[in-house]
Order: structure tokens, then sequence, then C-alpha cells
């Protein structure tokens, strides 16, 4: 086969993906949604996300439209003197809308999944599993198959327009220049995506948790607590299609700096075997595609027994998916890079080195390790029954104040580790490949992510099957799955953020390669340099000042709803004995009699759900412009003052956003579980120190909500988005500062 074949091979692949994935949605749909009451509780969830998103899609149009405009006036004017032309305005939209479609995707069927996994959830935990993952597998394959469908189109198209960009060059270097705009334009959807869905459930979830459970004293999701279907649908905005909009970025941004790195190969490459020089540009997308078949494959994997661990069967089809890539991606790179070695001058260090074929397979396999690791480490700094969380469950005797500094402490630690395990990938794929290593460990580490994102969008539907479960009031048999279920969607869920965070330190090193190798060496990253290093302060300072902004929008949202789940506490007549009924249920840890029932029955329908829907919304549209545009603004003004200055700004952001991102993420999902574990061993472990310890374990979930669901996920697209926008301006920069 013709290597250069790889080109349409790859989009017929990613079709494969996509109609996979509408197979697989037919089928979750085909599934008992359940009774007349959990149908009405499904389409309240599917109305209210619906709503969110298109509400956040027609604001995110004015701005995609803006800077369409923009990229193509600009950079028309730059022209091909800079390897750029206005091209890169159309591949930039069709990056958008990709990310948003696969949102939508991934959502719609998610929002459907969540009564049918409740209602499977009465047969059996392994129906309850399948559905619930068929749910999630669904945005996981939306995500590769519509950002392979929209690169490898792109290239395709782009090609065919150049044909001269197949010899290597400044043509080849004009295609990726162009193509890079997709990359941008995933960037920014996923940055508001992520914010505004991060917003959104955390108000809706700490309004919830504080109110209902805190006050009230009844179940999480229970029918009487007004903000519970917001909470509900903040799981859907927040961690599906804002988890599916992370890692659909990660993946684009991985895929096109390792291409642009593979230009600077194409003479040794040539050298090497003649007719092969563009093979390092082929590589990424020909990996890419075989990620998509080995996630394909390790669905099938997926099964448990009733009674049985989910996690075993998740963790047997990512483990499963992940060695047949491995072997299909060493096959790849054995195809296409001669066997006898090949000459590469680094653009940083101006030194030349021999690579081959196999020390670029270590350096993707160093990258798919690497993110196992920091998986798990992350696991276990979350979950629970571990060290860490119990030395927080234990804080918890003497109150909310040490509950919250231990958190702080498990998340401060959790650092460390993951830190080091990234450090030692780097260096590995460094040497193994150079820059362009890097490129590909990332690459190697996301090379899955059809199966990763599937374990972790099924998190959501797990948690959403439990909240229906306690609407509907199936009864403590069923909740008892869909909190097995749930229990291991907060590990998945961890595991995934961790994954997430790893990849965007690696993502983010190979953009902010790709953008020196576009500037042509021209940028210095010696520290002793004044404009590197305040470069590297203000970096540094912008993760603080992102987390604040996006925290403060959640405190201030959250307020709100505390207000109006109050109000209707306080002014709607039946809830308040319907609320005194459920809570003595509760405390006596069963399910409520038939006269309470016939109360809380009562109550049924008075709470105003869609209220706070509104609420919720309104702060988040609102509140995530501020944070997205400092994203996209300050690299743009730094770069044209100093083009140094803009070198130690993407070194810094990433380090501080990688170890901050850590400790937030690992923080608050420490919290979380721990509130999980004090309610799961109940009085018979704590006897009378129940209340006091639960009460203070939800202060501490609610202090880590948007720790782990909004600050500390965004921070990932943070620094992507930041080295995604130097990337693409390098050629404007050229010529601002050095005259083309």
């Amino acid at each position: 086969m013709d290597p250069s074949s790889i080109i349409y091979a790859v989009p017929t692949v990613a079709i494969v993906a996509l109609v996979y994935a509408f197979i697989r949605a037919g089928w979750v749909r085909s599934q008992d949604p359940g009774n007349e009451r959990m149908q009405m509780i499904g389409q309240w969830v599917a109305e209210g996300a619906m709503a969110f998103l298109a509400r956040e899609y027609r604001t995110l149009s004015i701005f995609v439209v803006a800077v369409a405009v923009l990229l193509g006036i600009t950079n028309a004017q730059a022209g091909a003197e800079q390897n750029t032309n206005g091209l890169i305005a159309l591949s930039f939209v069709l990056g958008a809308f990709c990310s948003a479609l696969a949102g939508f995707f991934g959502m719609k069927t998610a929002t459907a999944a969540n009564t049918r996994t409740a209602s499977a959830a009465r047969k059996g935990l392994n129906d309850a599993l399948q559905v619930a993952f068929a749910g999630g597998s669904v945005m996981g394959l939306s995500v590769v198959g519509l950002a392979l469908l929209g690169l490898g189109g792109l290239f395709a198209f782009y090609t065919k327009m150049y044909p001269e960009s197949l010899s290597g060059g400044d043509p080849a270097m004009l295609v990726l220049n162009i193509l890079s705009g997709f990359s941008l334009g995933a960037s920014s959807i996923a940055l508001f995506a992520r914010v505004g869905g991060g917003i959104y459930t955390k108000a809706a979830d700490v309004g919830a948790d504080l109110v209902g459970k805190v006050e009230a004293g009844i179940p999480e999701d229970h029918p009487l607590n007004p903000a519970t279907i917001a909470d509900n649908v903040g799981d859907n905005v927040g961690d599906v299609a804002g988890m599916g909009a992370d890692l659909f970025e990660s993946y684009v941004g991985a895929i096109i700096s390792s291409m642009i790195l593979g230009v600077g190969w194409y003479a040794g490459l040539e050298a090497a075997q003649e007719g092969s020089g563009m093979n390092a540009v082929y590589l990424p997308l020909a990996i890419a595609a075989v990620g998509i078949v080995a996630s394909i494959l390790g669905f099938f994997l997926v099964k448990t027994e009733e009674g049985g661990d989910p996690q075993k069967g998740l963790n047997r089809g990512t483990f499963g998916a992940g060695i047949m890539m491995m072997i299909g991606t060493v096959g790849a790179i054995y195809y296409l890079i001669p066997s006898k070695g090949v000459a590469v001058t680094d653009i940083i260090t101006k030194e030349s080195s021999t690579f081959t074929w196999f020390s670029i397979s270590m350096a993707v396999v160093a990258g798919l390790v690497s993110g196992t690791i920091v998986g798990l480490l992350t696991e276990w700094y979350t979950a629970t029954n571990r060290a860490p969380v119990e030395t927080i469950v234990q804080s918890a005797k003497t109150g909310h104040a040490t509950t919250i500094i231990q958190g702080v402490a498990v998340g401060m630690n959790s650092t460390s580790f993951p830190v080091i395990v990234i450090g030692v990938a780097i260096l590995t794929s460094y040497s193994c490949a150079g820059l362009y290593g890097i490129a590909m460990a990332a690459l190697g580490m996301l090379s899955t992510i059809g199966i990763q994102l599937a374990t972790d969008a099924y998190g959501p539907i797990a948690d959403n099957a439990g909240g229906v479960a306690e609407m509907a009031q199936l009864g403590r048999d069923v909740r008892a799955r869909t909190d097995k279920l749930d229990a291991v969607g907060n590990t998945t869920a961890a595991i995934g953020k961790g994954f997430a965070i790893g990849s965007a330190a690696l993502t983010a090193l190979s953009l902010t390669a790709a953008f020196l190798t576009k500037m042509n060496g021209q940028v210095s990253l010696d520290a002793a340099n004044p404009y590197v290093l305040v470069g590297l302060l203000v970096g540094c300072m912008l993760p603080f000042r992102f987390s604040a902004m996006a925290m403060v929008a959640v405190g201030n949202a959250a307020q709100d709803m505390i207000q109006e789940v109050r109000r209707q506490f306080r002014d709607i007549p039946e809830l308040r004995p319907a609320l005194d009924a459920a809570k003595r249920a509760e405390s006596e840890e069963r399910d409520p009699t038939e006269e309470e029932a016939q109360i809380i029955r009562a109550a049924d329908g008075k709470a105003d759900y869609s209220h706070c829907v509104a609420i919720a919304t309104g702060a988040a549209i609102k509140k995530m412009l501020a944070p997205g545009l400092m994203a996209v603004i300050v690299p743009i003004a730094v770069g044209f003052y100093d083009v140094n200055m803009l070198g130690g700004l993407l070194v810094g952001v990433t380090i501080s956003g990688v170890c901050l991102a850590i400790f937030q993420s690992n923080a608050g999902g420490a919290w979380d579980n721990a509130k999980k574990q004090i309610k799961d061993e109940g009085h018979g472990k704590w006897a009378e120190d129940f209340e006091n310890m639960h009460n203070s374990a939800v202060t501490g979930d609610t202090v880590g909500d948007p720790f782990k669901d909004t600050s500390g996920p965004s921070l990932n697209i943070l620094i992507k988005l930041i080295s995604v926008v130097a990337m693409i301006i390098a050629p404007i920069l050229s010529a601002y500062h050095f005259g083309g």
C-alpha cells in the first residue's frame, strides 16, 4: 500500500466509528425506558440538557463567526510568504462545528441512557452496566469519529488543492498551518463547554447538597428537592459534553502538533528511503485510525456478573484496547519508518540525532504507559477505602475545618508522583525521538480515547440513573445496583480527569514545540532573558486567576440556587410535611412507610424544577465568557509585545496549570468519596458520630465540587488553548516582528 493512501483511508475509518456510534445509540434507545414516572423524569433532564446546549451554542456561534472573520483577514494578509492563507478560517469553523456536534450526539444519547439504565437495574447489574456503557460509548465514538473525519477530510482536501505539499518543505507547512485552525476551533468550543458546563453543574449540585442534604436532611436526588433536576442536567452538560470537548481538543491538538513536527523529518526520511519523506506526517493519522479500531474491539470485552465488580469489566475493555492499540501502532510505525534509521536536526538544540522505528514505538508506549500510571495514581488518591481518603474520613470526626484542611493536604500531596511520571514520559519520549517523540507520546496516551471517554461518560449516566431510581422511588434494591455503578463511575471519572491532565501536559508541550518550529528558531527560552522570565511569571499566574474566576462564578450561582431552594421549601405548603416524612425514613435508613409515602406523593410535582434549571443555565452562559476570552486575548497581546515573552508564557502556564489541575481534581475527588464512604459505613460503624461526620464530609464535598468539576478540569483546556493560539498566530508574529 502506498503510504499516501493513508490520507484517504483515515476518513473511512472515521466514518466506520460514526456508523457504529449510530448503531450503539439506536440500541440504547430500543431499551425499556421504564414506567411513566421514570420517562417523565428522563424527559425533564433531557429537555434541560438540550436547552442549555442550544443556548450555549447560540452564544458561541457569535464568537466563532467573529474569530473566523478575524482569522481569515489576518492570515490572508500574511499570505504565502508566511506559509498561511485565509483558508484557516474554514478549518476553524469546521473544528468548532465538529466539536459541538460530538457534544450534541453524545449528550443526546446520554440523556436517553439515564432512565434506561435505571430500568435495566431492575433486572440486574450487568444489564444496567451494558446500557450505561453503551450510552457512554456514543460520546467516545462521536469524538474520535468527528475529529478524525474533520482532520482527515480537510487534510485530503488541502493536499489535493496543493499537491506540491506532498513533497515536504514550505508547501507542506502551508497545508498544516491552514489545518491547525481546526485545532483552534476545537479548543475554543472545549473551553467554553468545560467552563460553562462546570459552572452549571456545580451551581446546581452545591444548592441541592447544602439545602437538601444538610439543611433538610433528605437523600441526594430526592424528588422533593427543587434543584435535583438541575443537578442531573449538570452531570450531562459538565461531565459528558464538557469532558468530550476537552478530550476532543487534546486528541486533535496531539495529531496536528505531531504532523507539524513530522515535516522536519522530511529530509531524513527521504535520505533513508526514497519516497518516504512525508511518512512522519502520515503516521499520527495512521495511529489515530488504529486506536479507533482497538477501541471498538475493546467495547466487546466490557461485561460483569450479578454481584460482580463493574470496574473489572470496564478495565478489561480499556486494557484490552490498549494492548491491541500497542500492537497495531508498532506495526504502523514499522511499515512507515525506514529500518536503517532517520537523521533529524532538533529545532531547539540544533543537534542532529538518528532515530529508528523502534525508538518511535517506545515514545508512543511511554505515553500510553504514563497515561495509565497517572490514572492509577489518581484512583489511589481519590478512591474509597484507600489511605488518602481514609485520612479525610478520620478528620471528619473533629468537624468541618479539619475535613477541609485534610482534603487540601491530600490534593497537594497528590501532585508529586503524577508530575514525576509525566516528567519521566517527557524525557523518555524525547530521548527516543526528539520533540516528535513527545508529540507521539501525547498521541499514544490519547490513541484509545474512544473507549477511555466511553468509560468516563459512563459515570454521569450511572449517576443520573441513581437519581432516576431515587426520584421514581424504585426501592433500595434497585438503588443499591445504581449506587454500585455510580461508585465505579466516580472512580472512572477521577481516572478520566487524571488521564485528561496528563494528556494535556504532553499535548501542550507538543503544541509549544510546534509553535517553536513554525517560528523557525526565532524564539528564545533562556530564563536569564528578562522577557522570558516575565512571561514565565505571567504564565504561572494565569491558572490561579482563571481558577478564581471560575470558582467565584460557581459561588455566585450557587447562592442564587440556595436561596431559590430555601424559598420553595418555605413557600410551597405541601413540601414541609413531605420533607419531614422523608427525613425520618432517611435517618432510620429505611424505605418510607405507607403513611409517609402518601404524604410524599401528595407533594409530587409541587417543586418548581424549571426555575432552578433556568438559574443554572443563565449563570453558566453569563459567567463562562470572561475566563474564555482571557485565554484567547492574553497570548495574542503578549505575543505582539514580545515573542520571547510568549515562549515563557507557554512554559509557565503549562507548569503551573498541570500542578494546579492535579491538586484541584484530586482534592475534590477525595472529598467526594470520603462523603460516600462515611454514608456507606453509616451508623453501624460510626454510631452517634455519624451525623456530624456526614455533615462535615458534605461540606468538604461542596468545597471540592468546583475544584474537581469546574476550575480543575478547565485548566487542561486553558493550557492547551493558549498553546494552540500561539501556534496559530506564529506566522503572523513572524511577519510582525521579523518582517517575513
